[in-house]
């Protein structure tokens, strides 16, 4: 009898075990060193001073020390060719972080890219995530 009661349990328990999880799996990863990573990655570290730049000014009205924002925390989510040539719109999604990788939020920026230009053109703030009491004395009082 006890037999039959533990399988179900530890099935049970297996099956929730596997199936959370609180990596970021939904941010696509090209195969290691190949050309695509590398150009992901060189496009990224372009355009990571202007996601900086935005989330920055953004969480100043909140927060006393900026987020941070690391490459492998930004999501394509669109991007498109404009008019057939070299300017695009591309919308990324990012999880700036305090500390050491406490998420304070989730944001969409979307840029309008052309030869020697990079402009922010919207921002959203999607979700804000609550702070470990450590990290709350950046929060500014209002």
């Amino acid at each position: 009898m006890k037999k039959k009661i533990i399988t179900p349990s530890f099935l049970l328990l297996f099956l929730i075990s596997t199936t959370l999880t609180y990596a970021e799996s939904d941010y696509y990863q090209p195969v290691k060193e190949s050309k695509e990573e590398h150009i992901m990655d060189m496009f990224f570290s372009l355009l990571l001073p202007n996601i900086q730049e935005a989330v920055s000014n953004y969480y100043s009205d909140y927060l006393t020390e900026s987020p941070l924002v690391y490459p492998y925390q930004i999501k394509i989510l669109n991007m498109e060719r404009i008019d057939d040539a070299f300017q695009f719109s591309v919308t990324l999604e990012v999880t700036p972080v305090l500390g050491a990788h406490n998420p304070v939020g989730r944001d969409q920026l979307t840029f309008s890219i052309a030869p020697n230009e990079s402009k922010l053109k919207n921002f959203k703030h999607l979700e804000t995530f609550e702070l470990p009491p450590h990290l709350q004395i950046f929060i500014k009082k209002k």
